[in-house]
């Protein structure tokens, strides 16, 4: 653009719509996969549940809002596992004005955080993520967008490491797995699976339980990255 075609350029010609960050919150609670919800205080839907996010400010990245929004509204502060979704603009979806909002993936080992709302939320808890309850604004597409994601990324990457522990046995990576994708796994079939994929390793402890002691494993440096020479699971 020329310095005559920046003279020329007249912003407020354009509609501006307004930008905002939501947050899928995953963790395992009492063996099922739970979303993060928030109660609203204020309108619209106030003292309906909804996702946690707020509006991006205009010197703000993306991802930092996000990261802020998290924290306000919940506590869960940033070291958690963070991705964006997808960007959903329906020009009804908010019944302010026109928002386009950008959701965001994150997920949380359980018990980390003691969960506090702030600013805008009335409330924050745990939900089941396939048995939530009437979502706000257009919630329960973006919450279904994510169940999707989620599950397609277990299939095919190390991603279930930020849902446990830093240890663990394979009946517990099981677990994981069975929960997040709704469906058992036979046993024999997913261990094999998942120790010749080459993303753990063996530790020298072992957790004692009701049971014989069960090995206790780590992903190896790297084994979120992506595994591309086949499918994993189911």
């Amino acid at each position: 653009m020329t310095e005559t075609e920046a003279a020329m350029y007249d912003p407020s010609k354009y509609d501006r719509p307004s930008v905002t960050v939501d947050l899928v919150v995953f963790t395992l609670l009492q063996g099922t996969l739970h979303v993060l919800l928030i109660k609203r205080r204020s309108w619209p839907f106030a003292g309906m549940w909804a996702l946690p996010g707020g509006f991006v400010r205009i010197e703000e990245p993306l991802e930092e809002a996000a990261r802020r929004e998290l924290r306000e509204e919940t506590g869960v502060e940033d070291d958690v596992y963070l991705e964006q979704l997808y960007t959903f603009g329906d020009p009804g979806r908010d019944p302010r004005t026109r928002v386009i909002t950008v959701a965001y993936l994150a997920l949380v080992p359980a018990g980390r955080y003691r969960l506090h709302a702030t600013t805008d939320a009335e409330l924050a808890d745990w939900f089941p993520a396939y048995e939530p309850p009437r979502l706000a604004f257009d919630h329960q597409q973006i919450l279904d967008y994510a169940i999707v994601r989620l599950r397609y990324k277990l299939e095919y990457t190390a991603l279930a490491f930020e849902l446990l522990p830093e240890e663990f046995t394979l009946t517990e990576l099981q677990e994981v797995y069975e929960h997040v994708l709704n469906e058992e796994l036979d046993k024999r079939n997913f261990r094999r699976k998942v120790l010749s994929a080459d993303v753990l390793e063996e530790t020298d402890r072992r957790r004692v339980g009701e049971h014989r002691p069960a090995r206790l494993y780590r992903f190896r440096d790297g084994a979120v990255a992506e595994v591309k020479a086949r499918r994993l699971f189911p």
